[in-house]
C-alpha cells in the first residue's frame, strides 16, 4: 500500500510538473532600445483640424514625418527601479508599433500619465491608445496617424472605450447613453455594430471608469482570441467585443496584427509590457460572450 501511495504521488508530480511545462511564458516586449518596435510620426496637428491634409502657409500640402524618424524625442525608454519605461511625449501625431504580427494573445501592460498636453487637445482629457490587429501602412485613418486597426482607448477617466480605426468594423453588447445619442458598453445591452457606415458610428465608451486615481501605474489587460476581445481595467472587464472586421468592399475578418502605441497629444508612460499566446478565451470570461 505503502508502494501504491508513492507511485501515484510521483505519477502525480510528474503531470503536473508536464502541464505546467506546456503553460505559456510571457514574453516582453519593452528593452531600453526598443528592439522589438518600430516607430511612426505624422503631423504636430493644430487647433481645428477637420481630418483634411495638412498644408503650410503657402497652402502646399505637407509631408508626414514617416517611419523610424524620432524627430525631438518622442519616442525615449528611460528607467524606473533599473526597468525600462516607455515615455510618449505626445508633441507629434504617430506610435511606436510592434516589429511582429499578433494573434490569440493576452497583452499586459501597466500605464501612467505624464503631465504635457499639446495642440490641439490642450483642453482635451489625456489621451492615448492601445491599437491591436494593426494592419498596412501608416496614416490612413482620420489623423493620418495609425495603421487599420482596433483601438482600446487609453483616456482619463474613461479606460477601455472602444474606437474604429479607419475602416474597422465590431460587435459590442450597448446601451444608449442618457443623450441617447452615443453608446456605453453593457452586459446585459444589445448586440451593436461600430465602424464607419453603421448607425451607431465608431465609438463606444466603457461599461465603468476603472482608473486608479492620482500618479498611480494603471494595469490594462488585452484579451485576443479569434475574432472576440476584452479590455480589462485594473482587473475589472470594461468592454467585451467580437465579429472584429474591416470594410474591403465587403466585411472580412480583423483577427490579427502589429500593436500600435499611441502619440496623440498627451505625455504618457509605459512599462511591463508583456505578451503571451493563448489557446482558447480564458473560462472566467467566456460569459462575457
Amino acid at each position: 500500500m505503502k508502494k501504491f501511495v508513492y507511485l501515484s504521488s510521483i505519477i502525480i508530480l510528474i503531470l503536473f510538473s508536464g502541464a505546467k511545462g506546456t503553460e505559456s511564458k510571457w514574453i516582453t516586449l519593452l528593452d531600453t532600445n526598443l528592439s522589438k518596435w518600430e516607430m511612426y510620426l505624422s503631423f504636430p496637428h493644430k487647433d481645428g483640424y477637420k481630418g483634411l491634409a495638412p498644408v503650410n502657409e503657402k497652402g502646399e500640402l505637407l509631408k508626414p514625418i514617416g517611419y523610424n524618424k524620432n524627430v525631438n524625442d518622442v519616442f525615449t525608454v528611460i528607467e524606473e527601479n533599473g526597468d525600462p519605461v516607455l515615455r510618449i511625449s505626445g508633441e507629434i501625431y504617430g506610435c511606436v508599433y510592434t516589429k511582429e504580427s499578433f494573434e490569440n494573445y493576452h497583452l499586459k501592460l501597466k500605464v501612467k500619465w505624464g503631465t504635457k498636453k499639446w495642440v490641439p487637445r490642450l483642453n482635451e482629457s489625456k489621451d492615448s491608445g492601445i491599437l491591436y490587429h494593426s494592419q498596412g501602412e501608416c496614416g490612413v485613418d482620420y489623423w493620418r496617424s495609425w495603421m487599420l486597426s482596433q483601438e482600446f482607448q487609453i483616456i482619463e477617466q474613461s479606460m477601455g472605450d472602444y474606437w474604429c480605426i479607419a475602416n474597422s468594423n465590431i460587435v459590442i453588447k450597448a446601451l444608449k447613453e442618457y443623450d441617447n445619442q452615443s453608446y456605453i458598453y453593457a452586459q446585459k445591452g444589445k448586440l451593436t455594430s461600430f465602424g464607419e457606415g453603421t448607425i451607431a458610428g465608431n465609438f463606444c465608451k466603457a461599461g465603468s471608469n476603472n482608473e486608479l486615481p492620482g500618479n498611480n501605474w494603471n494595469e490594462l489587460e488585452l484579451i485576443t482570441y479569434g475574432d472576440k476581445s476584452l479590455h480589462i481595467v485594473n482587473g475589472k472587464v470594461v468592454m467585451a467585443l467580437s465579429n472584429s472586421s474591416y470594410m474591403d468592399g465587403i466585411l472580412k475578418p480583423l483577427t490579427k496584427g502589429k500593436i500600435q502605441l499611441q502619440s496623440e497629444a498627451a505625455e504618457v508612460f509605459f512599462k511591463d509590457i508583456r505578451i503571451k499566446p493563448i489557446t482558447k478565451i480564458p473560462s472566467e470570461y467566456v460569459g462575457y460572450f
